[in-house]
Parts: structure tokens; C-alpha cells; sequence
């Protein structure tokens, strides 16, 4: 079979607009160097129109001996309704998650350009979720993007970390207003436990998996 050189787009819609998210329907057709062309496919993405990649930061501290990390208990309402609840559709598990553990993220705005970019809204997220102020300057990118799901949205997360000298002395989150906001909380936890409850999942999140063991390597 010849490679696939390109695609091409036999239509293109939109549907859901003025939401959170966006779903783009697209009918494809795959071209291949030889020329020849694959059938006719659907192809269902989402977009998120007030920014598609994340920045997902690890604040950690070495100020009480091991190296701890901050998580975060959040509300994600995706998955106390995907699974289970109002869904029909069946899952393998429908334990509770309303209080879902993570590390600090936020969505890439249009000002946030370049590695400068990322580590100031890194800078803007901690202050936001954690109540920390730390310097865009301090964040350290732990190397290249990653894209999460690939089949179903083009998002890429940038991991990022800071170190925090005064975990005690910790400022109210700013917060942004929001009811998605409402009732989170955060926790230190030793870096070691934190990967190892990733393990066990009492830490479910792949980004904060990811960004943690990343961190790991980086201070090794």
C-alpha cells in the first residue's frame, strides 16, 4: 500500500459553537503518492476556541527536607456525569471522583507566545490555584510538549515546574470566578508518594503523572 502524502478535506462544519468546546466534522479522504485516493471518512474533532494547549505546572518544595509536591482536589463534573449518573453510557468503574486530585493546569491564551509564553501563564496559574507568586522567569519547561489524545483533539501540554521556598506561607488562590473553581483545595504530598499514588490511582490524572516523574528525573 502506498504512504498516505496528505489529506484532503471534503467538508468541513462546526457544531456546538458557543460552548466550552467545539466539535469539528470533517469528511476526508486520505492521498496517497501514487496518487490514488482512500473512500470517503468522518472524522470528528474537538476544538476548545479560547485556547487549545494547557500548561500543567508542578510546585514543588525542598524546604522541609524530602522534595513535596503540591496537588490539587478539584471538581470535575465530566467525570462525576460521563461515568455514571445521567450517562448511559456503560464503564468499567463509577466510583466517586467529585473531588478529583491533579496538579496545577490552565489553558495557553492568545498573548502566551513561545517558551516565555508557557512559563508566564504557568507563573499566572500558580498564583491563581495555589495562592503562590513566583517569578515567570523561575519556571522550568521539563521538555517537550506531549499530545494526550491524539485521535480526538489536536491539545498539546507543555509540564512545567517551580519551587516554592515557603510552603507555609501559603496567600489565598486568586481564583477566576468561577463555580469550576468552587471548593478546591490543595495538599502537600512527598514526591515519591505522589508517582507511587499515581500507581495505585489514588492519582488518576495523566498529565499530573506525567509532569511528576518528569520532575523526578529533572532534579536527579
Amino acid at each position: 500500500m502506498p504512504r498516505i502524502a496528505g489529506l484532503e478535506i471534503e467538508t468541513d462544519e462546526r457544531i456546538g459553537q458557543g460552548g466550552f468546546l467545539t466539535i469539528r466534522r470533517l469528511m476526508l479522504r486520505n492521498r496517497r503518492e501514487d496518487g490514488s485516493r482512500s473512500r470517503l471518512y468522518l472524522c470528528d474533532m474537538l476544538e476548545r476556541p479560547m485556547g487549545l494547549d494547557a500548561v500543567v505546572v508542578a510546585i514543588f518544595t525542598r524546604a522541609r527536607g524530602p522534595v513535596e509536591v503540591l496537588l490539587r482536589d478539584a471538581l470535575r463534573p465530566s467525570l462525576v456525569l460521563g461515568r455514571g449518573g445521567s450517562s448511559p453510557i456503560a464503564v468499567a468503574d463509577t466510583r466517586d471522583r467529585l473531588r478529583f486530585p491533579e496538579l496545577v493546569a490552565g489553558i495557553i491564551e492568545a498573548e502566551d507566545k513561545g517558551e516565555e509564553g508557557i512559563r508566564h501563564r504557568a507563573a499566572l496559574e500558580v498564583a491563581e490555584e495555589a495562592g503562590y507568586q513566583v517569578r515567570a522567569a523561575d519556571v522550568v519547561l521539563l521538555g517537550a510538549g506531549s499530545f494526550p489524545v491524539p485521535g480526538m483533539i489536536a491539545e498539546r501540554w507543555w509540564l512545567t515546574a517551580v519551587e516554592v521556598a515557603a510552603p507555609d506561607q501559603q496567600p489565598a488562590p486568586q481564583g477566576d470566578g468561577s463555580p469550576m473553581e468552587e471548593g478546591a483545595e490543595s495538599r502537600w504530598m512527598p514526591l515519591g508518594q505522589a508517582i507511587a499514588a499515581c500507581v495505585s490511582g489514588a492519582i488518576e490524572d495523566a498529565k499530573s503523572e506525567l509532569t511528576l516523574r518528569r520532575l523526578k528525573d529533572h532534579l536527579s
